[in-house]
């Protein structure tokens, strides 16, 4: 077992460029004749408009620039000549109003352009050795709906929108109005590479096997996810079967306690066989050939100091042996096992996905939704995790370009 080490290539790095510096480098990174493609107009004839990459790098430009609306950035692209030039306007002449920003979004969504864009961009990632794929973290955000919160079964102009509540990373219960962003993310990267959004009262857990679909459905088998990393809202013996008998890996999910049973007898909550004392017995490793852990007398190994010593549960001298066989109970047979320092290193990467949320909350607009209706909020989420890629894209861009120079 390794610790992965930090991202070589920050996204803080992108926000230290100047504006016009770090558009361009974004822009350099993003590969958008695919995407282009869909967007071609279905005649020849009718007026020509505005040019359809221009449109799409000033809406990329949005969410990198923060800026909160398409009313602020029609501004922006009218005040700023240098900003409208780096997007691709004539510096000099118009720019699209309001109403052609959604009818261009609107066909962005109606020909799934944007998704392209970022399966696209996570496909770059990993050719240039960016993105991971061994360790994978499943979690969610609350985005809140763009209107005032209403009373549970009164109309809303949001119809899809809905109550939803979880606990924060304190422990603290939370409620509000609006959806859920649900993010796969690569734990080396720390970049989202899968994207699902449902209104808020949709438990995290129902989510789970889309995402894992969504990773695997792009990556050849030999390159699926050895390890699924989440929190114990996850806790289900469902994502645990499907982890390890279609992907031939292994969910990392603490145990959710709430309103358990009590473990099988003999066995601790963990996994644990307990001995005829009711002491914990010692790991002592795991047989791949067989897919058993096994556990021996913790009397034996110095552990605890049992008062009958190892002759209570075995004459043998090297003490009592427990296997248990990882098939009998994914859930809590997992591997590494639950109780071992293996077993945490790899839970604790799961904090990647909570600093990919946080990247994209404060710099990139996650939250800031000011649309109605999850098609249009997907819309904007989606961009959201594009425009993280292509920056971290560029920073991996501007830096190998600055060592190669130095190299020559």
């Amino acid at each position: 077992m390794y610790l992965l080490q930090p991202p070589l290539f920050s996204f803080e790095q992108i926000l230290e460029l100047q504006p016009k510096n770090r558009l361009q480098a974004v822009f350099s990174a993003l590969n958008l004749e695919p995407v282009l493609q869909l967007l071609k107009p279905e005649s020849k004839f009718g007026p020509k408009g505005y040019p359809r990459e221009a449109m799409l790098r000033s809406l990329i430009a949005k969410q990198l620039e923060a800026i909160p609306n398409i009313a602020k950035l029609v501004e922006r692209l009218r005040t700023d000549p240098s900003f409208r030039y780096h997007c691709g306007f004539n510096a000099f002449g118009t720019v699209p109003s309001e109403a052609t920003f959604s009818r261009f979004i609107a066909k962005l969504e109606k020909t799934g352009a944007i998704e392209l864009l970022f399966e696209q961009t996570v496909a770059q990632g990993r050719a240039d050795g960016i993105i991971g794929n061994e360790y994978v973290a499943l979690d969610s955000t609350e985005i809140k709906a763009w209107e005032k919160p209403q009373p549970k079964g009164k109309p809303t102009s949001d119809q899809e929108a809905a109550w939803g509540s979880k606990r924060d990373t304190s422990g603290n219960q939370k409620a509000w109005f609006g959806y859920k962003t649900h993010i796969a993310c690569d734990c080396k990267s720390e970049l989202p590479i899968a994207i699902v959004v449902t209104p808020a009262n949709v438990h995290d857990s129902k989510v789970a096997l889309p995402l894992m679909k969504k990773v695997t459905s792009s990556l050849p088998r030999d390159k699926w996810p050895r390890y699924w990393v989440m929190d114990m809202a996850y806790d289900t013996k469902t994502i645990y079967a499907e982890a390890f008998d279609r992907y031939g890996s292994q969910a990392i999910i603490p145990l959710n306690r709430r309103g358990a049973k009590e473990p099988p007898e003999g066995f601790d909550y963990d996994g644990t066989p307990l001995c005829s004392m009711g002491y914990r017995m010692a790991y002592w490793g795991y047989d791949t050939s067989t897919n058993t852990h096994k556990f021996r007398c913790p009397h034996v190994l110095c552990k605890v100091n049992c008062p009958f010593g190892s002759a209570w549960c075995s004459d043998s001298s090297y003490g009592m042996v427990v296997k248990t066989k990882v098939t009998d109970d994914l859930r809590r047979f997992c591997v590494p096992y639950r109780g071992s320092r293996n077993w945490q290193l790899i839970y604790d990467l799961r904090t990647a996905v909570e600093r990919c949320f946080s990247r994209l909350k404060v710099n990139l607009g996650l939250n800031a939704v000011r649309v109605r209706g999850i098609k249009r909020v997907r819309f904007y989420q989606v961009l959201s995790c594009v425009t993280l890629i292509a920056a971290t894209l560029a920073v991996n861009s501007v830096m190998t370009q600055g060592q190669d120079k130095v190299v020559a």
